[in-house]
């Protein structure tokens, strides 16, 4: 049998804190390995508990759920990051996303909905589906700089991975990219797993969010 996922649960809100311990823990495929009121106990505490993932508030008082996430991901990139938000389409949560983080939910999903974003995550994949994420980076890509002509970021992938790129940002899925590009399957993620590697994505989300970020896609199209 696998090793239970060690979980890490953070939130100011001693309430929801322990029910969320309590609701991931009573799940024999879980271990909560620790617990946070603050973002600033997230570093010192996942170096002592080794989480494999971490559920953290957006919203605290002194470190709040983005910083935590981007001092996290800088020094364990190994250990992954769902945050939690009150809000259904939140600014912090995309700067959350761009930190490091897998992907977020909203506060009051269903333990189901919870429990199976722990799975997702910690196969490799994001919480967010890729049209929920286009709508996030949609929503706030204006406030982004004006990006470069030529962005340097994206001059190491060849002219068919900025095509997957593109299309992955516009919310298709492999099966839908492979028929816009008349490729096989396999193929697009070979093309996507390359573009992950060159651009040191951690999942599709980020990916996502490159694309609007380095100008490849912007917030109309």
């Amino acid at each position: 049998m696998d090793e239970p996922l060690r979980l890490l649960v953070v939130d100011d809100q001693t309430l929801v804190r322990e029910a969320l311990a309590g609701l991931l823990d009573a799940e024999p495929e879980f271990t909560v390995v620790g617990q946070a009121a603050d973002g600033s106990e997230v570093p010192a505490l996942a170096r002592d508990s080794d989480p494999d993932i971490v559920i953290m508030d957006v919203r605290m008082p002194d470190v709040d759920g983005v910083e935590a996430t981007a001092r996290l991901t800088r020094e364990r990139p190994q250990s992954k990051v769902i945050l939690l938000t009150t809000f259904d389409v939140d600014a912090y949560v995309y700067a959350g996303l761009r930190a490091g983080a897998s992907g977020f939910l909203l506060k009051d999903s269903h333990a189901a909905t919870l429990i199976a974003a722990v799975h997702t995550v910690a196969s490799g994949n994001a919480v967010l589906s890729p049209w929920a994420t286009s709508r996030l980076v949609s929503t706030f890509a204006p406030l982004l700089p004006e990006p470069l002509a030529t962005p340097p970021r994206l001059k190491a992938l060849t002219a068919r991975e900025r095509d997957v790129l593109s299309l992955t940002g516009r919310g298709l899925s492999n099966n839908e990219i492979a028929t816009e590009l008349g490729i096989g399957y396999e193929t697009v993620k070979s093309h996507l797993r390359s573009v992950m590697t060159k651009l040191r994505l951690r999942d599709r989300v980020h990916a996502v969010i490159v694309a609007y970020e380095t100008g490849l896609l912007r917030p109309s199209e």
